[in-house]
């Protein structure tokens, strides 16, 4: 995967397939300490053990349809390129915490990519899951936290994947992300 966002994209829907009415993506951004951690936790049925210890293995799937299920192993391969790793904490019944430590300074670090249109795309698609998106950067006073359920309460009768709900969501967000970062550059 060419940038960071799609593999959230990736491991996200994965959380949906798995039965997640909940997503909580996490980014937590540290310059002084050379670190990157994205961190994706949902309440989805969750995996046994050994489905968990064979999750990275890229020839092991638990779909009928397709014989490899890469997603997890090429975040793997991204955050390890970098000197980073990846980690897995799941339980049957219990949800899943994927959770994947980068070094941004690494030659071999990919970008983050469009957050903003990867989390449109989440929720235009899944209207029925809530989406909860954190973004800590450099221990910014308050970290920019996102609740698909507070918009949702504020829309009313509106549906949260309408077009336009959808153009002022990515809009929003990337104006966030944005101030975010010249805050602290």
């Amino acid at each position: 995967m060419e940038d960071i966002s799609l593999h959230i994209l990736d491991i996200a829907e994965n959380s949906i397939t798995a039965g997640a009415t909940v997503v909580v993506i996490e980014l937590v951004f540290r310059r002084d300490e050379n670190s990157l951690i994205v961190e994706i936790r949902d309440n989805g049925k969750g995996m046994a053990r050994d489905m968990a210890e064979k999750a990275l293995d890229p020839f092991f799937t638990s779909r009928t349809t397709r014989s490899v299920g890469l997603g997890l192993s090429l975040l793997a391969q991204s955050a390890r390129e970098t000197g980073g790793d990846l980690t897995i904490k799941s339980a049957t019944g219990m949800g899943t915490i994927v959770s994947a430590q980068f070094r941004p300074m690494h030659i071999d670090m990919k970008p983050i990519g469009d957050i903003a249109e990867t989390l449109a795309v989440l929720i235009a698609g899944n209207p029925g899951i809530d989406f909860v998106f954190t973004y800590d950067y450099d221990k910014a006073e308050t970290p920019f936290s996102f609740d698909t359920r507070e918009i949702k309460a504020d829309l009313e009768n509106i549906p949260i994947n309408a077009p336009e709900v959808i153009s002022v969501l990515i809009d929003n967000l990337r104006e966030a992300l944005n101030d975010i970062k010249k805050k602290v550059v």
